[in-house]
């Protein structure tokens, strides 16, 4: 078997790529949290205390965990090209002005390897970037003039926290995605920096299905104009089909551009689309609807029953596509999955107990092996109807890390699961 590839979304999970809750994470607060895509502010020392406990339980199931501030300090400790890259893509004209732009990375370039990890992720303030290369800028840059020793100059990236977003293994490639949201663009620049550089991953034969990075001939990725696309809307359910859901994250053109890539080199047969619409509580597909066996999988009624689905085929030449319309979602699963019967469970509770625990992450459960889940354990309602089922349910606690609005699923990246 490969060392590295995700065919399915329950079968055996052997590796996985988290990020432990760190600076970045410390510098939300009531002023900036909103802006920084987070709905409250974190108690710093909790999350990190719910997070290492979750890494402990996949480590006890036999999941080898990499930690991606891990991976990222040793690509740029022992890689003056990746050193280099990373900086560049992140400290550009437009993002620290022309004047100070040289500067900067040469400030960067001079720093400490766990300083400039620590940075990147948990943002750079113009107080802590005080170096020998930056006397005088303030004559000669408007960004600095106008900055306090407070203002960022790289900003605090907290949602890298949900390590399923910014890239996506389907099969045995990756794609590297375009974030929605400003607050999170600078998050694909650190992942791809491990991707190309870090040993685990250069000189294997890991394809990139689709990188952001490559668009537009010299168009940055950090500014607006490209379509988005997050891993948590982007499921590889086995036997030839990638779930996609299409909403505030995901948009339709980027499927259609993900979709001639896989479908026209025989990656996936079918690409299974919910258009769903945007909302704060849902935005990803895998916060309303994740698999918790090969035959059974948790959705959030309200929503699902509301979400209009598609199936993409390979038609080639002009036309390209086959697009069908299909009845509903879980029909669609069922057919794809050729399952005589799908098994749906919902949110667990009243109408007001399942509005709250699809919002405390409910549905967004990770899948160790085909019927074993690790799930919240404030989500008592929703678990007894796992339990009920006869899915095994590894509780762990998440009243802090369940804030940012994302489980066990979301706090993933898998980047080895075996086919179903």
């Amino acid at each position: 078997m490969p060392d590295f590839g995700v065919y399915s979304e329950v079968g055996r999970l052997g590796k996985v790529l988290v990020h432990r809750p760190d600076l970045s994470v410390r510098r939300l607060t009531p002023g900036n949290h909103q802006d920084l895509l987070f709905d409250d502010v974190l108690w710093v020392e909790k999350a990190i205390e719910e997070h290492d406990a979750f890494v402990r339980v996949l480590q006890e199931e036999g999941v080898k965990v990499y930690q991606l501030k891990d991976l990222l300090f040793d690509v740029l400790a022992g890689n003056s090209e990746a050193r280099k890259w990373v900086i560049h893509q992140v400290v550009n004209p437009m993002t620290i002005g022309i004047p100070a732009c040289s500067a900067v990375r040469d400030c960067l370039m001079d720093m400490d390897t766990e300083t400039l990890v620590t940075h990147l992720i948990g943002g750079l303030t113009r107080g802590e970037l005080e170096c020998i290369y930056l006397e005088g800028m303030s004559r000669s840059s408007l960004i600095f003039s106008s900055s306090d020793r407070d203002t960022f100059i790289l900003p605090p990236l907290p949602n890298t926290l949900f390590t399923r977003d910014t890239s996506s293994w389907i099969a045995e490639g990756v794609t590297l995605n375009p974030m929605h949201w400003p607050a999170r663009r600078l998050e694909t620049i650190n992942i791809a920096a491990i991707y190309r550089f870090h040993p685990l991953f250069s000189g294997r034969e890991v394809k990139t299905w689709y990188s952001c990075l490559d668009e537009g001939k010299g168009k940055s990725y950090l500014f607006p104009g490209m379509a988005s696309m997050e891993g948590g809307d982007i499921m590889p359910i086995g036997k030839g089909t990638l779930l996609v859901g299409m909403g505030e994250r995901t948009a339709g053109t980027m499927i259609e551009t993900l979709s001639r890539i896989l479908l026209s080199s025989g990656v996936v047969q079918r690409i299974i689309v919910a258009q769903m619409s945007h909302d704060r509580a849902h935005m990803h597909l895998d916060s309303v609807c994740t698999m918790l066996d090969t035959d059974i999988i948790t959705v959030f009624p309200k929503v699902i029953e509301g979400i209009r689905t598609y199936s993409i085929r390979w038609a080639g030449g002009d036309r390209i596509f086959e697009v069908s319309r299909e009845v509903d979602l879980t029909a669609a699963i069922t057919d794809a999955l050729e399952l005589d019967r799908l098994l749906v469970i919902p949110t667990g509770g009243d109408e007001y107990q399942a509005a709250r625990e699809q919002w405390d992450d409910g549905n967004n459960v990770l899948a160790i092996t085909p019927g074993k889940v690790v799930a919240y354990d404030r989500n008592t309602c929703t678990n007894k109807n796992f339990w009920e089922a006869g899915i095994d349910v590894i509780e762990i606690e998440g009243s802090e890390l369940s804030r940012g609005r994302g489980g066990g699923h979301c706090l993933t990246c898998p980047i080895k699961r075996d086919a179903i």
